[in-house]
């Protein structure tokens, strides 16, 4: 059993899988102690479609992470994607009161910048500043206590659809979960995978999902753009099943074991046996195949990406170069195929930060819920909650009496 450390849960809800990481907030850091994943069933890229199986596909992922955990989940931090998310850049000036900048001028100068007209179908996911100006010294992160007599902030908005935000806190409150704080899952992945020194001097992050790929753009410690693409890595297992005309859950199986997106350093005497759909019998057919279908769907998201970094007119922020993470950035030769569209040195982004069971979760699939966890830990409005014994004692005896009463 774990010390009675203060509990955090982040909860990824994903198009692919479902993952609960649980960590435990020490002084000294983060532990994370317990884990539970399980297939997603009910959400097509990124946002829920089936109520039934996304809480049926929950609860088997937070029952796993409190048998691994030794604890009882009541709270957590959810992750949200989907083509549906959008994010822009906002700005606001007041005068301010007494010559000097106190957190009630930075409140009222937030307050300002997201005085913009938002669709009533959309809300407000994230206030995010990137840098507050007074009296046009720029590049200031925190003006408390500074002389002047106007303040200006720059901020970053990031909205979402109200239906899909409401389905989501649906899903895991029908769990038996409270949410804390729904959150991009980019913004999430950043927290776990991004050093200091790339956020400060200019990077990107590529959320590579089974349904949506998110990307990121940090300068000077602050995020200055967001976007979400709703493709993923699900395009790619429909390509696969669709050119080798073969079943979509095989196609899967053929992606994970034998998938590469480097052509070129495939074997020629390299086979792999595809299933038939419908019955009918095995074929054996050339690698080479597998890695002309990858290759160029991968290399379209990622121009996908670039395109949308150009949009933004964010390729010179861009500097210290792309950092790739998600379940499908495990496909062998993302990184390379990466490097010759941006033009950029590129990494894969693996959990970092953290201590406990750093084996298990030293994988780009966990990027989000680690994530979830250290922004649930650095946030100040967290829902924490501590290990009880008899917490587990009473879910038991909750569960045998419905039970007896099913029975009877």
């Amino acid at each position: 059993m774990p010390g009675e450390g203060e509990l955090i849960v982040g909860l990824d809800i994903g198009t692919t899988k479902i993952c609960a990481v649980v960590g435990e907030v020490n002084p000294e850091g983060i532990d994370i102690i317990g884990i539970g994943t399980h297939a997603s069933v009910g959400l097509r890229k990124g946002v829920v479609v089936n109520i039934e199986s996304t809480v049926d596909s929950i609860k088997k992922a937070i029952e796993e992470a409190e048998l691994m955990a030794g604890c009882e989940i009541t709270s957590v931090y959810a992750g949200i994607a989907g083509g549906h998310i959008m994010g822009f850049n906002s700005h606001g000036i007041v005068a301010v009161k007494g010559g000097e900048v106190v957190q009630k001028d930075i409140d009222r100068v937030i307050d300002a910048a997201r005085a913009v007209a938002i669709p009533p179908d959309r809300e407000v996911i994230h206030i995010l500043p990137q840098e507050f100006i007074v009296d046009e010294q720029n590049g200031i992160q925190d003006p408390r206590g500074m002389s002047g007599v106007r303040l200006e902030a720059k901020i970053h908005i990031v909205t979402g659809a109200v239906t899909s935000a409401h389905n989501l806190i649906k899903c895991a409150n029908q769990a038996g979960l409270d949410v804390a704080d729904i959150v991009l899952q980019s913004l999430a992945s950043s927290e776990a995978v991004l050093n200091k020194e790339e956020k400060d001097l200019g990077g990107a992050l590529i959320d590579f999902g089974g349904g949506t790929t998110d990307l990121a753009i940090f300068r000077g410690k602050s995020i200055k753009h967001t976007s979400v693409l709703a493709v993923g890595g699900n395009n790619l297992t429909t390509d696969i099943s669709v050119g080798l005309r073969t079943p979509m859950a095989e196609a899967e199986k053929i992606k994970i074991k034998y998938g590469t997106c480097l052509t070129d350093t495939i074997g020629k005497d390299e086979t792999i046996e595809v299933a038939g759909v419908g019955g009918r019998k095995p074929r054996t057919l050339s690698r080479q195949i597998l890695g002309e279908i990858l290759e160029p769907r991968v290399e379209e998201i990622f121009s996908l990406i670039a395109r949308e970094i150009y949009r933004a007119q964010m390729e010179e922020i861009v500097t210290s170069g792309i950092v790739i993470t998600g379940g499908s950035s495990l496909l062998e030769g993302v990184s390379d195929v990466a490097e010759s569209v941006f033009s950029l040195p590129t990494r894969i982004g693996k959990p970092m930060g953290i201590r406990g069971l750093v084996d298990v979760v030293n994988n780009p699939m966990y990027a989000t819920a680690v994530g979830l966890v250290i922004y649930g830990a650095r946030s100040e409005s967290k829902k924490k909650f501590r290990i009880r014994d008899k917490n587990i004692f009473n879910r038991v005896m909750s569960r045998m009496k419905r039970w007896f009463k099913e029975i009877i």
